[in-house]
Formats: C-alpha cells, sequence, structure tokens
C-alpha cells in the first residue's frame, strides 16, 4: 500500500506491470508516495485513471500524510517551489538548444572517426581521434539522461525514441537498464539499500563511518573478514551487469578500431 494525496492505494499486482518499474513502487510501501507521483508523471489525468480501480481508502483525519522522520515545512517548502518553477515555465523545453547539442555531439563522433581514417595512425591525430571521442560520448551520456527525463520534448515517446538512438547505438548501453536504475535514484535519492547510486562496494568508495559499517555489514553475510576484500571485489550485484555491458561495449570498439588501422596499414603496405 502506498499515499498519493492522502489516499490510500494498493498496489501490490499493480508493481508487477508499473511502467516505470516494480522496484521504484515498491520503495515507497507503506509510505507518501505523492511527491514522486508528482515528479514522476506528466500526465496525472491519464494516470489517475488507472489509480481508482487501485484505490482502497482515505487516510485518517488525525493521520500524517508524511513519514514521521520529514518535516512539514520542508515538504511544503518544496512543494510551493515546484508550484512557482511550473508557473515561471523553467521546465519548459528549448528545441533549438537541444538541437545544438544533439548536432555537436554527433559532429565530434563522426570527427574522431575521420581524423583517425584521414590522417593515419601516427600519435597526433590518435590522441586527437580519442580527444574528440572521449568528448562526443560524454555528450552523449548527459544528453540521454535529459532524454530519460523527458526534458527534450513534451511527449515522453519522442523522449524515448531518441534515447535509444543515443545510448542504445551511439554508445552501446541498454536504455532500460539506465532508467532502471536511474529512476530508482530519483525515487529515492540517497536512501541507502533503494537508491543504487550508492550500491557500492567499500573497496572502491563509500562515504561517512555509517554507510560503510553498514555496507560491509550486508555485504559480508557469514563470510569471514579475511575474504571479505576479495568477495568484494568479485561479487556482482544486478546493477554490475552494466560491467559486463561496458565491457562488451569496449571489446567491439576496440575490435572497430583494430579492423580499422589493419586497413590502413594495408594500404600503407601497398603503396610500398
Amino acid at each position: 500500500w502506498l499515499v498519493i494525496d492522502r489516499k490510500v492505494y494498493n498496489v501490490s499486482k499493480f508493481s508487477k506491470h508499473h511502467p516505470g518499474g516494480s522496484r521504484v513502487i515498491s520503495h515507497y510501501a507503506g509510505q507518501d508516495a505523492t511527491d514522486a507521483f508528482v515528479a514522476f508523471h506528466n500526465d496525472k489525468s491519464l494516470v489517475k485513471k488507472y489509480l481508482k480501480s487501485l484505490l482502497i481508502g482515505e487516510l485518517a483525519p488525525d493521520q500524517p500524510s508524511f513519514e514521521s522522520n520529514k518535516k512539514k515545512s520542508l515538504l511544503e517548502d518544496f512543494r510551493e517551489l515546484r508550484c512557482t518553477v511550473d508557473k515561471m515555465g523553467l521546465l519548459r523545453p528549448n528545441y533549438f538548444f537541444f538541437f545544438l547539442i544533439f548536432l555537436h555531439l554527433l559532429v565530434l563522433d563522426a570527427a574522431s572517426w575521420l581524423v583517425v581514417w584521414y590522417f593515419g595512425i601516427s600519435l597526433v591525430p590518435f590522441l586527437v581521434g580519442i580527444a574528440f571521442f572521449t568528448i562526443a560520448q560524454i555528450q552523449m551520456g548527459w544528453f540521454q539522461h535529459d532524454l530519460g527525463h523527458c526534458s527534450v520534448f513534451r511527449k515522453p515517446k519522442w523522449n524515448r525514441l531518441l534515447q535509444i538512438v543515443v545510448i542504445n547505438l551511439l554508445k552501446g548501453l541498454p536504455a532500460s537498464w539506465w532508467n532502471h536504475l536511474h529512476n530508482q535514484h530519483h525515487a529515492k535519492p540517497n536512501c541507502f539499500r533503494k537508491d543504487p547510486d550508492l550500491n557500492m562496494h567499500p573497496l572502491l568508495f563509500s562515504l561517512g563511518k555509517t554507510l560503510s559499517v553498514e555496507v560491509s555489514m550486508g555485504m559480508v553475510s557469514g563470510l569471514q573478514l579475511a575474504h571479505y576484500n576479495v568477495f568484494s571485489f568479485f561479487s556482482l550485484e544486478k546493477r554490475r551487469r552494466s560491467s559486463c555491458l561496458i565491457i562488451i561495449s569496449i571489446s567491439i570498439s576496440s575490435v572497430t578500431v583494430n579492423i580499422l588501422f589493419c586497413n590502413q596499414e594495408e594500404k600503407v603496405a601497398g603503396k610500398y
């Protein structure tokens, strides 16, 4: 069960069919999900039609609609700020700006390959190509991030379509994987065990004494401390599947570069 605008909904079965994934909606089980609902759903009138069949009641008048560990004044200030931002039109997309973003990353990506193809594999062209390619890939990551937030187009389907082109085709990573993790991050930002961005190993990086201890105790799970570091390094959580995808993408890119270089060397050898 969860609460939206003081109304209680049973989403036990619906969570399995939730378009945003079951984890995002289950993170609010037994909690007030009003602010998350407002932030994640652009067409609220359409979504509320589906909510009618899930409605099972309302909160009692004396029951607060926010968590005990949250300040009511802070929530009210946040909601007022969001309304002000909407009224000012700050969330309306600038199509020309995003067009220039998409155009320049395509130009940089194409330039990275053309420089190596035209000037050969000597040190300077190779380094210039790497610089172009790196900048293009970073910019693609941020651009698909905006698409994942449905910030580029007003209709979500166009954002999803272009996101697939950018992250799937140009970067070699699945959009569904990124959306699944990033939606959880914004649903419960910086909330340990719910925000995937905090699911990191102590061997690599962790902040604060409390987080380090909690991660360590959760990961050890009966293992001897002497074997813990080895285990944490080689263990694969669900989100670590991304590492496999990244490795595959790098491998494909390496093969492509090797083929390109071999062809270039054959051309040079043919001249002499």
